[in-house]
């Protein structure tokens, strides 16, 4: 049993908070709103005041935050998780925000240390502990995280420090890519006349199937109901194009995927999941 501070109880966190707990983890709970902390201290999580006090409770603190500044804030800010931490202490940072954005903060921990655990999945596979977890740390560093991690998913270690971060981006270019890609192909579809359902059924069998598999439905329905929002992925192919420009990588296919990603979240305001794409590179009505 380890101590375990989880900050950020959105969607996903506090489905994953409650996996430890029911893991057998002593858990301290933080979020900006009070009700996923009410819920998680009737499952017996403690509830702190900051995520200062999470921190200094618990001998692995787990931040689940939506972008790079939230992080700062949370991390670095008046009462922070740095202030809370001691040496030998672990801070692992399962949001997705990009290498650079992790490891800026990482190298000013003045205590304690930090691994990068973004994942892959949504809401069904954090409620059931089989999220996809791409882990950079060094290798004593992931022995002593893994076993607080394993009760959320599959571990993959990936590299030292900033590689699940990077590794994140990468596989998000492939999810949101497919998406898009999915859309322009039921778009051509329509044009020539073809059947919805049947058109789902041949492109299951195609390299994008996967995505037909997981995303099918919603487009059969014409409903997209959030599991992964489209703000979100909006917000996570702009990583993936600000890392691409840092690097001088040209990434015109991921350009327009993040195009009609952005154009999503405008016609939704951003309160459909990721799979709406489809909807928009249609011509379709796309709000809830």
């Amino acid at each position: 049993m380890t101590t375990v501070a989880f900050c950020g109880l959105g969607r996903m966190g506090r489905l994953m908070a409650g996996r430890l707990l029911d893991a057998g983890h002593r858990v301290t709970v933080w979020n900006r709103s009070d009700g996923p902390q009410r819920e998680l201290a009737e499952r017996g999580a403690a509830v702190a005041s900051s995520p200062r006090e999470a921190a200094a409770a618990s001998e692995v603190t787990i931040t689940m935050v939506t972008g790079p500044e939230a992080l700062e804030q949370v991390v670095l800010g008046p009462d922070g998780v740095a202030a809370g931490l001691e040496d030998g202490d672990v801070l692992v940072d399962m949001s997705t925000v990009g290498p650079e954005a992790f490891l800026s903060m990482a190298e000013r921990l003045t205590a304690g240390s930090a691994v990068d655990a973004p994942v892959r999945g949504s809401l069904p596979q954090a409620a059931d502990g089989t999220l996809q977890i791409y882990v950079g740390a060094d290798d004593r560093s992931f022995r002593r995280v893994a076993p607080v991690l394993e009760p959320l998913g599959d571990l993959r270690h990936v590299g030292p420090p900033g590689t699940g971060a990077a590794t994140k981006l990468v596989v998000n270019t492939a999810l949101v890519g497919s998406a898009a890609l999915l859309g322009e192909c039921m778009a051509l579809g329509a044009g020539l006349g073809l059947d919805r359902a049947t058109l789902l059924d041949v492109l299951g069998r195609t390299p994008i199937g996967p995505t037909v598999a997981s995303k099918g439905k919603n487009v059969a329905e014409g409903r997209y109901p959030p599991a992964f929002e489209a703000r979100l992925a909006a917000k996570d192919i702009r990583l993936v194009v600000e890392a691409a420009r840092r690097l001088g990588v040209r990434l015109p296919l991921t350009d327009a995927a993040g195009t009609w990603m952005d154009a999503t979240v405008d016609a939704a305001d951003g309160d459909v999941d990721f799979s709406a794409v489809v909807a928009t590179v249609m011509g379709e009505d796309v709000r809830p």
